[in-house]
Protein backbone atom coordinates (compact mmCIF):
# COMPACT_ATOMS: atom_id res chain seq x y z
CA UNK A 1 0.00 0.00 0.00
CA UNK A 2 1.22 3.57 -0.63
CA UNK A 3 2.28 5.40 2.14
CA UNK A 4 0.44 8.59 3.37
CA UNK A 5 0.48 11.77 1.10
CA UNK A 6 3.12 13.99 1.62
CA UNK A 7 3.74 17.52 0.13
CA UNK A 8 7.58 16.78 -1.08
CA UNK A 9 6.35 13.47 -2.58
CA UNK A 10 3.97 15.63 -5.23
CA UNK A 11 4.42 18.32 -8.04
CA UNK A 12 2.61 21.67 -6.65
CA UNK A 13 0.65 23.10 -9.16
CA UNK A 14 1.93 26.47 -10.48
CA UNK A 15 -1.47 28.05 -10.95
CA UNK A 16 -1.66 31.50 -9.73
CA UNK A 17 -4.61 34.51 -9.79
CA UNK A 18 -3.54 35.58 -13.42
CA UNK A 19 -1.58 32.71 -14.50
CA UNK A 20 -4.25 29.23 -14.09
CA UNK A 21 -5.64 26.31 -15.93
CA UNK A 22 -9.40 27.17 -15.50
CA UNK A 23 -12.18 30.03 -15.55
CA UNK A 24 -15.20 29.77 -14.03
CA UNK A 25 -17.57 31.56 -16.26
CA UNK A 26 -21.81 31.83 -14.66
CA UNK A 27 -23.99 32.92 -17.43
CA UNK A 28 -27.00 32.12 -14.98
CA UNK A 29 -27.94 30.76 -11.60
CA UNK A 30 -31.08 29.42 -12.70
CA UNK A 31 -31.13 25.67 -12.53
CA UNK A 32 -33.45 22.77 -12.26
CA UNK A 33 -32.67 20.07 -9.67
CA UNK A 34 -31.66 21.12 -6.53
CA UNK A 35 -28.22 19.27 -4.71
CA UNK A 36 -27.35 19.27 -1.06
CA UNK A 37 -23.99 21.95 -0.52
CA UNK A 38 -24.90 23.67 -3.55
CA UNK A 39 -23.14 27.11 -3.24
CA UNK A 40 -25.53 29.42 -5.33
CA UNK A 41 -29.22 30.79 -4.73
CA UNK A 42 -31.54 29.25 -7.04
CA UNK A 43 -32.39 32.07 -9.15
CA UNK A 44 -35.16 31.90 -12.29
CA UNK A 45 -34.50 34.97 -13.51
CA UNK A 46 -30.75 34.52 -13.94
CA UNK A 47 -29.83 34.68 -17.49
CA UNK A 48 -27.08 37.09 -17.99
CA UNK A 49 -27.28 38.98 -21.64
CA UNK A 50 -24.70 38.10 -24.09
CA UNK A 51 -22.87 41.24 -23.60
CA UNK A 52 -22.62 40.91 -20.06
CA UNK A 53 -21.01 37.93 -20.73
CA UNK A 54 -19.01 39.09 -23.09
CA UNK A 55 -17.98 41.07 -21.03
CA UNK A 56 -16.60 39.22 -18.36
CA UNK A 57 -14.87 37.43 -20.86
CA UNK A 58 -12.76 40.16 -22.06
CA UNK A 59 -12.40 41.03 -18.32
CA UNK A 60 -11.09 36.95 -17.90
CA UNK A 61 -8.17 37.82 -20.95
CA UNK A 62 -7.46 40.91 -19.33
CA UNK A 63 -6.81 40.21 -16.29
CA UNK A 64 -6.32 36.13 -16.44
CA UNK A 65 -4.25 33.47 -18.96
CA UNK A 66 -6.09 29.92 -18.99
CA UNK A 67 -6.61 27.05 -20.89
CA UNK A 68 -10.25 26.15 -20.13
CA UNK A 69 -13.46 28.12 -19.49
CA UNK A 70 -15.62 26.00 -17.51
CA UNK A 71 -18.99 27.24 -17.98
CA UNK A 72 -21.21 26.83 -15.22
CA UNK A 73 -24.07 27.91 -12.84
CA UNK A 74 -26.85 27.31 -11.83
CA UNK A 75 -26.87 24.78 -14.85
CA UNK A 76 -25.97 26.40 -17.89
CA UNK A 77 -28.32 24.38 -20.48
CA UNK A 78 -30.50 26.04 -18.89
CA UNK A 79 -29.52 29.48 -20.97
CA UNK A 80 -31.56 30.15 -24.03
CA UNK A 81 -28.21 31.01 -25.92
CA UNK A 82 -26.08 28.37 -24.83
CA UNK A 83 -24.75 27.49 -27.78
CA UNK A 84 -23.85 31.32 -28.79
CA UNK A 85 -21.72 31.39 -25.06
CA UNK A 86 -19.59 28.18 -26.19
CA UNK A 87 -19.09 30.01 -29.40
CA UNK A 88 -17.60 32.93 -27.73
CA UNK A 89 -15.32 30.90 -25.20
CA UNK A 90 -14.24 29.22 -28.08
CA UNK A 91 -13.26 32.73 -30.27
CA UNK A 92 -11.48 33.84 -27.43
CA UNK A 93 -9.21 30.52 -28.18
CA UNK A 94 -10.01 28.82 -24.54
CA UNK A 95 -11.60 25.41 -24.72
CA UNK A 96 -15.08 25.68 -23.44
CA UNK A 97 -16.13 23.15 -20.60
CA UNK A 98 -19.73 22.80 -19.68
CA UNK A 99 -21.03 21.83 -16.27
CA UNK A 100 -23.98 20.55 -16.08
CA UNK A 101 -26.23 17.92 -14.08
CA UNK A 102 -26.78 16.46 -18.00
CA UNK A 103 -30.52 16.57 -17.13
CA UNK A 104 -31.40 19.29 -20.38
CA UNK A 105 -28.87 17.27 -22.60
CA UNK A 106 -30.13 15.53 -25.60
CA UNK A 107 -28.17 14.03 -28.36
CA UNK A 108 -29.48 17.11 -30.58
CA UNK A 109 -28.71 19.73 -28.01
CA UNK A 110 -24.99 17.79 -27.72
CA UNK A 111 -24.51 18.21 -31.36
CA UNK A 112 -25.60 21.45 -31.14
CA UNK A 113 -22.82 22.18 -28.79
CA UNK A 114 -19.93 20.51 -30.10
CA UNK A 115 -20.28 22.45 -33.62
CA UNK A 116 -20.45 25.54 -31.35
CA UNK A 117 -16.78 24.64 -30.04
CA UNK A 118 -17.47 22.79 -26.81
CA UNK A 119 -14.56 20.37 -25.87
CA UNK A 120 -15.85 18.82 -22.38
CA UNK A 121 -18.60 18.19 -20.07
CA UNK A 122 -18.70 17.83 -16.21
CA UNK A 123 -21.42 16.08 -14.96
CA UNK A 124 -22.37 16.58 -11.48
CA UNK A 125 -24.42 12.92 -10.30
CA UNK A 126 -24.65 11.88 -7.02
CA UNK A 127 -27.30 11.17 -4.38
CA UNK A 128 -27.45 14.63 -2.71
CA UNK A 129 -29.43 15.42 -5.99
CA UNK A 130 -32.95 15.46 -5.65
CA UNK A 131 -33.19 14.00 -9.13
CA UNK A 132 -36.71 13.13 -10.90
CA UNK A 133 -37.56 9.61 -11.06
CA UNK A 134 -33.98 8.77 -8.94
CA UNK A 135 -35.04 10.01 -5.29
CA UNK A 136 -32.92 7.51 -3.00
CA UNK A 137 -30.38 5.68 -5.57
CA UNK A 138 -27.39 5.21 -4.09
CA UNK A 139 -24.63 6.31 -5.68
CA UNK A 140 -23.27 2.71 -7.18
CA UNK A 141 -26.88 2.77 -8.62
CA UNK A 142 -26.30 5.97 -10.34
CA UNK A 143 -23.41 4.98 -12.27
CA UNK A 144 -26.21 3.37 -14.51
CA UNK A 145 -27.06 7.46 -15.13
CA UNK A 146 -23.65 8.29 -15.18
CA UNK A 147 -22.74 5.52 -18.16
CA UNK A 148 -25.38 6.87 -20.01
CA UNK A 149 -24.53 10.62 -20.38
CA UNK A 150 -20.47 8.81 -21.12
CA UNK A 151 -21.74 6.85 -23.91
CA UNK A 152 -23.19 9.83 -25.09
CA UNK A 153 -20.20 11.59 -25.30
CA UNK A 154 -18.45 8.67 -26.87
CA UNK A 155 -21.20 8.33 -29.69
CA UNK A 156 -20.65 11.85 -31.01
CA UNK A 157 -17.10 11.58 -30.42
CA UNK A 158 -14.09 14.15 -29.48
CA UNK A 159 -15.39 15.37 -26.40
CA UNK A 160 -14.25 14.90 -22.61
CA UNK A 161 -16.11 13.60 -20.45
CA UNK A 162 -16.08 13.71 -16.75
CA UNK A 163 -17.98 13.48 -13.27
CA UNK A 164 -17.92 14.93 -10.18
CA UNK A 165 -19.42 14.01 -6.74
CA UNK A 166 -19.91 15.19 -3.81
CA UNK A 167 -18.56 13.26 -1.25
CA UNK A 168 -20.80 13.03 2.47
CA UNK A 169 -20.30 11.45 5.75
CA UNK A 170 -22.49 8.57 4.43
CA UNK A 171 -21.09 8.26 0.56
CA UNK A 172 -17.58 8.02 1.25
CA UNK A 173 -17.32 4.19 1.51
CA UNK A 174 -19.13 4.30 -2.17
CA UNK A 175 -15.95 6.16 -3.77
CA UNK A 176 -14.03 2.76 -4.35
CA UNK A 177 -16.56 1.56 -6.43
CA UNK A 178 -17.20 4.50 -8.45
CA UNK A 179 -13.51 4.75 -9.22
CA UNK A 180 -13.69 0.86 -10.15
CA UNK A 181 -16.92 1.80 -12.36
CA UNK A 182 -14.64 4.64 -14.15
CA UNK A 183 -11.94 2.05 -14.65
CA UNK A 184 -14.74 -0.60 -16.26
CA UNK A 185 -15.12 2.34 -18.08
CA UNK A 186 -11.78 4.27 -19.20
CA UNK A 187 -11.60 4.38 -22.64
CA UNK A 188 -15.07 6.89 -22.57
CA UNK A 189 -14.45 8.33 -19.04
CA UNK A 190 -12.13 10.61 -18.62
CA UNK A 191 -12.00 12.42 -15.29
CA UNK A 192 -13.50 11.69 -11.81
CA UNK A 193 -13.68 14.46 -9.31
CA UNK A 194 -14.52 14.13 -5.35
CA UNK A 195 -15.29 17.22 -3.75
CA UNK A 196 -15.43 17.00 0.24
CA UNK A 197 -18.81 18.58 1.06
CA UNK A 198 -18.14 21.77 2.46
CA UNK A 199 -20.30 24.56 3.93
CA UNK A 200 -20.54 27.11 6.13
CA UNK A 201 -21.13 26.91 9.67
CA UNK A 202 -22.94 29.07 11.73
CA UNK A 203 -20.78 28.76 15.00
CA UNK A 204 -21.70 29.71 18.48
CA UNK A 205 -19.45 32.10 19.88
CA UNK A 206 -18.77 33.85 16.51
CA UNK A 207 -20.46 36.95 15.07
CA UNK A 208 -20.42 37.28 10.89
CA UNK A 209 -19.11 41.12 10.46
CA UNK A 210 -19.26 42.64 6.62
CA UNK A 211 -16.98 45.46 7.42
CA UNK A 212 -18.08 47.32 10.70
CA UNK A 213 -21.17 45.63 10.78
CA UNK A 214 -22.68 42.50 11.99
CA UNK A 215 -24.70 40.58 9.35
CA UNK A 216 -27.31 37.67 9.62
CA UNK A 217 -25.83 34.05 7.57
CA UNK A 218 -29.73 33.16 6.58
CA UNK A 219 -29.52 34.37 2.76
CA UNK A 220 -26.41 32.58 2.34
CA UNK A 221 -27.03 29.61 0.57
CA UNK A 222 -24.24 27.50 2.21
CA UNK A 223 -24.51 28.22 5.36
CA UNK A 224 -25.70 25.42 7.34
CA UNK A 225 -26.56 24.37 11.46
CA UNK A 226 -22.85 23.93 12.76
CA UNK A 227 -24.21 20.52 14.19
CA UNK A 228 -23.76 19.08 10.86
CA UNK A 229 -20.33 17.53 10.37
CA UNK A 230 -18.51 18.38 7.77
CA UNK A 231 -15.46 16.90 8.55
CA UNK A 232 -13.80 15.07 5.71
CA UNK A 233 -10.96 15.74 4.19
CA UNK A 234 -9.32 14.63 0.66
CA UNK A 235 -6.79 12.33 2.71
CA UNK A 236 -10.21 10.71 3.74
CA UNK A 237 -10.67 10.43 0.44
CA UNK A 238 -7.41 8.96 -0.80
CA UNK A 239 -7.83 6.38 2.43
CA UNK A 240 -10.81 5.07 0.98
CA UNK A 241 -10.02 4.81 -2.63
CA UNK A 242 -6.81 2.49 -1.20
CA UNK A 243 -9.47 0.15 0.61
CA UNK A 244 -9.71 -0.98 -3.36
CA UNK A 245 -6.74 0.52 -5.16
CA UNK A 246 -3.98 0.20 -2.17
CA UNK A 247 -1.27 1.77 -4.37
CA UNK A 248 -3.60 5.10 -5.13
CA UNK A 249 -0.85 8.11 -5.79
CA UNK A 250 -1.73 11.22 -6.51
CA UNK A 251 1.29 13.37 -8.23
CA UNK A 252 0.48 16.89 -7.65
CA UNK A 253 -1.44 19.48 -5.57
CA UNK A 254 -2.65 22.81 -4.72
CA UNK A 255 -2.21 23.95 -0.79
CA UNK A 256 -4.55 26.12 1.46
CA UNK A 257 -4.64 29.51 2.14
CA UNK A 258 -4.81 29.33 5.52
CA UNK A 259 -3.03 25.90 5.95
CA UNK A 260 -0.33 25.11 3.83
CA UNK A 261 -0.23 21.39 4.79
CA UNK A 262 -3.75 20.97 3.75
CA UNK A 263 -4.27 19.34 0.61
CA UNK A 264 -7.23 21.08 -1.25
CA UNK A 265 -6.63 19.85 -5.20
CA UNK A 266 -5.05 16.37 -5.41
CA UNK A 267 -4.57 15.44 -8.72
CA UNK A 268 -4.17 11.96 -10.02
CA UNK A 269 -3.38 10.44 -13.17
CA UNK A 270 -3.49 6.82 -13.50
CA UNK A 271 -2.87 4.38 -16.69
CA UNK A 272 -4.35 1.27 -17.60
CA UNK A 273 -6.91 -0.61 -19.17
CA UNK A 274 -10.66 -1.80 -18.30
CA UNK A 275 -8.97 -4.97 -16.99
CA UNK A 276 -5.87 -3.44 -15.09
CA UNK A 277 -4.38 -0.47 -13.80
CA UNK A 278 -0.75 -0.84 -14.25
CA UNK A 279 0.54 2.08 -12.11
CA UNK A 280 0.26 6.38 -11.45
CA UNK A 281 2.09 9.06 -13.48
CA UNK A 282 4.65 10.86 -10.95
CA UNK A 283 5.53 14.52 -10.24
CA UNK A 284 7.94 14.73 -12.48
CA UNK A 285 5.35 13.76 -15.49
CA UNK A 286 3.36 16.93 -13.77
CA UNK A 287 6.03 19.08 -14.49
CA UNK A 288 6.78 18.29 -17.73
CA UNK A 289 3.21 18.11 -19.16
CA UNK A 290 2.25 21.62 -17.37
CA UNK A 291 5.90 23.31 -18.05
CA UNK A 292 5.63 22.17 -21.99
CA UNK A 293 2.13 22.90 -22.23
CA UNK A 294 2.86 26.78 -20.88
CA UNK A 295 6.25 26.88 -23.21
CA UNK A 296 4.42 26.31 -26.19
CA UNK A 297 0.70 27.57 -25.46
CA UNK A 298 1.40 30.10 -22.92
CA UNK A 299 -1.45 28.34 -20.66
CA UNK A 300 -1.47 26.09 -17.88
CA UNK A 301 -3.40 22.88 -19.34
CA UNK A 302 -6.42 21.96 -17.53
CA UNK A 303 -8.41 19.56 -20.50
CA UNK A 304 -6.93 17.06 -22.67
CA UNK A 305 -8.13 15.46 -26.01
CA UNK A 306 -9.87 12.25 -25.46
CA UNK A 307 -7.47 11.11 -28.68
CA UNK A 308 -4.85 12.09 -26.31
CA UNK A 309 -5.86 10.32 -23.40
CA UNK A 310 -6.58 7.02 -24.88
CA UNK A 311 -2.47 7.35 -26.31
CA UNK A 312 -1.18 6.39 -23.54
CA UNK A 313 1.45 4.05 -24.19
CA UNK A 314 3.46 6.60 -25.79
CA UNK A 315 3.55 8.19 -23.07
CA UNK A 316 5.81 5.44 -21.44
CA UNK A 317 8.76 6.77 -23.62
CA UNK A 318 8.80 9.41 -20.50
CA UNK A 319 9.47 6.60 -18.09
CA UNK A 320 13.24 7.75 -17.67
CA UNK A 321 11.65 10.52 -16.11
CA UNK A 322 9.05 9.84 -13.94
CA UNK A 323 9.29 7.32 -11.24
CA UNK A 324 5.51 6.49 -11.43
CA UNK A 325 5.78 6.38 -15.13
CA UNK A 326 9.01 4.12 -14.87
CA UNK A 327 6.99 1.93 -12.36
CA UNK A 328 4.49 1.40 -14.55
CA UNK A 329 5.84 0.67 -17.54
CA UNK A 330 8.02 -1.97 -15.63
CA UNK A 331 4.54 -3.40 -14.52
CA UNK A 332 3.26 -3.06 -18.22
CA UNK A 333 5.73 -4.77 -19.69
CA UNK A 334 6.04 -7.69 -16.93
CA UNK A 335 2.40 -8.47 -18.10
CA UNK A 336 3.14 -8.55 -21.83
CA UNK A 337 5.71 -11.13 -21.19
CA UNK A 338 3.07 -13.73 -19.83
CA UNK A 339 -0.03 -12.47 -22.14
CA UNK A 340 1.79 -10.97 -25.38
CA UNK A 341 -1.60 -10.15 -26.40
CA UNK A 342 -2.37 -6.88 -24.00
CA UNK A 343 0.36 -5.14 -26.42
CA UNK A 344 -2.15 -5.05 -28.99
CA UNK A 345 -4.80 -3.14 -26.14
CA UNK A 346 -5.16 0.75 -26.00
CA UNK A 347 -3.35 1.97 -22.50
CA UNK A 348 -5.78 4.68 -21.37
CA UNK A 349 -5.24 7.54 -18.49
CA UNK A 350 -7.95 8.94 -17.00
CA UNK A 351 -7.56 11.85 -14.10
CA UNK A 352 -9.06 11.31 -10.57
CA UNK A 353 -9.38 15.07 -8.70
CA UNK A 354 -10.06 15.55 -5.03
CA UNK A 355 -10.96 18.86 -3.80
CA UNK A 356 -11.36 20.38 -0.65
CA UNK A 357 -13.23 23.57 -0.41
CA UNK A 358 -12.68 26.31 2.25
CA UNK A 359 -12.14 25.40 5.15
CA UNK A 360 -13.08 26.76 8.93
CA UNK A 361 -10.28 28.18 11.04
CA UNK A 362 -11.14 28.51 14.60
CA UNK A 363 -10.06 32.36 14.45
CA UNK A 364 -12.67 32.46 11.91
CA UNK A 365 -10.47 32.60 8.68
CA UNK A 366 -11.30 30.42 6.07
CA UNK A 367 -8.55 28.73 4.47
CA UNK A 368 -9.52 29.12 0.42
CA UNK A 369 -7.56 27.12 -1.98
CA UNK A 370 -4.38 28.47 -3.02
CA UNK A 371 -3.79 29.25 -6.94
CA UNK A 372 -7.31 28.50 -7.25
CA UNK A 373 -9.08 27.48 -10.70
CA UNK A 374 -12.55 28.19 -9.78
CA UNK A 375 -12.11 32.38 -10.06
CA UNK A 376 -15.42 34.23 -11.72
CA UNK A 377 -15.88 37.50 -12.64
CA UNK A 378 -18.04 39.73 -10.07
CA UNK A 379 -18.62 43.05 -10.97
CA UNK A 380 -15.65 43.59 -13.40
CA UNK A 381 -13.31 41.82 -10.32
CA UNK A 382 -12.11 38.75 -9.93
CA UNK A 383 -13.65 36.74 -7.27
CA UNK A 384 -13.83 33.23 -5.33
CA UNK A 385 -16.75 31.60 -7.22
CA UNK A 386 -18.17 29.29 -4.01
CA UNK A 387 -18.33 32.73 -1.88
CA UNK A 388 -20.05 35.41 -4.04
CA UNK A 389 -23.16 34.82 -2.67
CA UNK A 390 -21.56 36.78 0.46
CA UNK A 391 -21.28 39.64 -2.27
CA UNK A 392 -24.23 39.35 -4.01
CA UNK A 393 -26.32 39.52 -0.66
CA UNK A 394 -23.65 42.18 1.23
CA UNK A 395 -21.67 43.52 -1.00
CA UNK A 396 -18.32 42.23 0.61
CA UNK A 397 -16.63 39.31 1.60
CA UNK A 398 -18.17 38.05 5.18
CA UNK A 399 -15.50 37.62 8.26
CA UNK A 400 -16.35 35.13 11.49
CA UNK A 401 -14.85 37.23 14.55
CA UNK A 402 -14.67 35.03 17.80
CA UNK A 403 -16.70 36.97 20.18
CA UNK A 404 -14.27 36.43 22.76
CA UNK A 405 -11.21 37.43 20.82
CA UNK A 406 -8.49 39.05 22.93
CA UNK A 407 -7.16 42.33 22.21
CA UNK A 408 -3.99 42.89 21.46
Amino acid sequence: MAGPVNHSDLYRLPWTLPDNAINWLEPTSMCNLYCDGCYRKNDADSHKPLELIQRELDTFRRLRKTDGVSIAGGDPLTHPQIEKIVEMVAAGGQKPIINTNGLLLTKEKLVALKNAGVQGFTFHIDSGQNRPHMKGKTELELNELRLKYAQLLAEVGGISCAFNATVYEHTLKDVPEIVAWAQAHIDIVHILVFIAYRAAPIKKGYKYMVGAKEIDMDPIAYAIDEDRKISIMSTDIVDSIRTKYPDFQPSAYLNGTERPDHFKWLLTLRIGTKEKIYGYTGPKFMELSQTLHHLTKGTYLAYTHPDVLGSAKSMLALAPLDKGLSNTAKAYFRDALTSPNVLFKKLHMQSVMIIQPADFMPTGALSMCDGCPDITVYDDKLVWSCRMEELINFGDWVRAVPVNAKKH
